[in-house]
């Protein structure tokens, strides 16, 4: 009757922590039952637990035209390794970037046959691209993705509110989110006079900035009743107005990031520029905030912003904090890194699973069907060791490049099983299936 059954002492499932047994076929979960039975599709996890796949929305992986950087198929290694069954790849740092129907074809181009997990994208928002909203929807895009200030890719350029209140009924007319970028530059920074001083590169992005750009947005809207996602929120002066807005029944959401949560910016040293990133890592009492604001579902989930670079664009030598690439590599360590710091915090699987797995599902309009281990459900499944702990060395990263400011960290949490479908494709460092992900659209009845 069934290809696979997963037994397993615990089973998080949407109802808790569970023993019992996922039952597969065809590539779904055909029902999750208590009772134990023989068959010869038993696959016994024993005290491993079982976890629904984990799903990422939030990540750059710079293919075509800077594969140099990252590619396709590092990426969806490096995901797999991580207990990632979705990727949703960002419209920037490729070339060209996303943000015509004709870029997004050379983009699927691009990734034919290079998957190692699911993958979707964004389609991205310009000044001037108003007219290929509708083609890209039409192509499958799972939302749209703009920023309010320079993005870090001249092709790339930030929109205005003008900009946004071209394409914000048309996003809106079909219920897909858009996703924003907010920090709002203004024309009195703070001048920089070290350029190794890590504190004056925070001083460089204050908190305002995150504050004016996030009340702009919700102040749209409101306007539009456009859904709006907040990505990679790191001040925590602004949770009060997400807050108030989400009272008040608006379309939005918002998240942070696994480097807020786990770093601070009192450990990051001058010349650390590993740790760069936009919006920067902040003090701890702030990141302390953004657990609570996590715990409360102000904020929704969590997610990488995986944005890797060679080596030489890190600035690592000189220690240059404004001339190195602000971007974290952390793809691969998305659970881990997590479930270090949640523990330390107090917090449980059950919510880990909230914050990587049923709230992205949602954002990518991909809810009906992955996220959960229930039945109907896409068999896309990890299967985890959640008291394991390892040390993060080069050797054992799957990413292009090495960089990254969880290296040399203990971590605690290994992925030992990735299933993509009911297939087992990843298993203690070994990819047992090769190249099966598939590229994952946007339906349009989704809302």
């Amino acid at each position: 009757m069934f290809d696979l059954i997963l037994k397993s002492k615990c089973l998080v499932t949407p109802g808790g922590m569970m023993e019992g047994s996922l039952c597969i076929k065809g590539g779904i979960i055909t029902d999750v039952v208590t009772e134990s039975f023989e068959n010869p599709a038993v696959v016994d996890l024993c005290d491993s637990v079982v976890l629904p796949g984990l799903i990422d929305p939030h990540v750059h992986i710079n293919e075509p035209g800077r594969t140099d950087w990252e590619g396709f198929e590092a990426a969806t290694r490096a995901a797999l390794a991580g207990g990632l069954t979705l990727l949703a790849d960002m419209p920037l740092n490729s070339s060209p970037v996303t943000t015509t129907v004709a870029a997004f074809d050379k983009k699927l181009a691009a990734a034919a046959g290079k998957l190692f997990t699911n993958c979707g994208f964004w389609g991205g928002v310009v000044p001037g691209n108003e007219g290929e909203i509708e083609g890209l929807i039409q192509r499958g895009v799972l939302g749209f993705k703009a920023f309010l200030t320079h993005s870090g890719i001249d092709d790339f350029p930030n929109v205005t509110e003008s900009d946004l209140r071209k394409v914000m009924p048309l996003i809106a007319r079909h219920g897909l989110p858009l996703l924003v970028h907010c920090e709002l530059a203004d024309d009195t920074p703070l001048p920089v006079t070290d350029n190794r001083s890590y504190r004056q590169y925070l001083s460089s992005r204050p908190r305002r900035w995150e504050e004016e750009a996030i009340d702009l947005m919700i102040r749209l809207c409101a306007e539009y009743l456009c859904p709006v996602h907040i990505v990679h929120v790191s001040a925590a002066s602004s949770l009060e107005a997400i807050r108030r807005a989400r009272a008040q029944g608006l379309p939005l959401t918002a998240e942070t990031a696994q480097h807020y949560l786990f770093f601070s910016a009192e450990e990051i040293a001058d010349g650390q520029t590993q740790f760069k990133c936009a919006p920067p890592i902040r003090e701890r009492g702030n990141n302390d905030r953004l657990w609570q604001a996590l715990e409360e579902g102000v904020l929704d989930f969590v997610a990488t912003d995986h944005s890797p670079a060679p080596p030489e664009l890190k600035q690592l030598e000189s220690g240059n904090f404004s001339n190195a690439w602000g971007g974290i590599a952390s793809l691969q360590f998305a659970l881990p890194a997590l479930w270090t710091a949640a523990r330390r915090h107090g917090h449980t699987l059950p919510e880990v699973v909230r914050w990587l797995s049923e709230a992205p599902a949602r954002l990518t309009g991909q809810q009906a069907r992955k996220g959960k281990l229930e039945k109907g459900f896409d068999a896309d499944i990890v299967v985890f060791k959640p008291e394991e702990r390892f040390v993060v060395r080069e050797e054992g990263i799957h990413h292009r490049h090495k960089v990254t400011p969880y290296l040399g960290k203990e971590l605690t949490g290994v992925v030992a099983q990735t299933y993509l479908g009911g297939q087992l494709v990843y298993e203690n460092g070994t990819f047992a299936q090769g190249r099966q992900g598939t590229v994952v659209r946007r339906e349009q009845s989704a809302k």
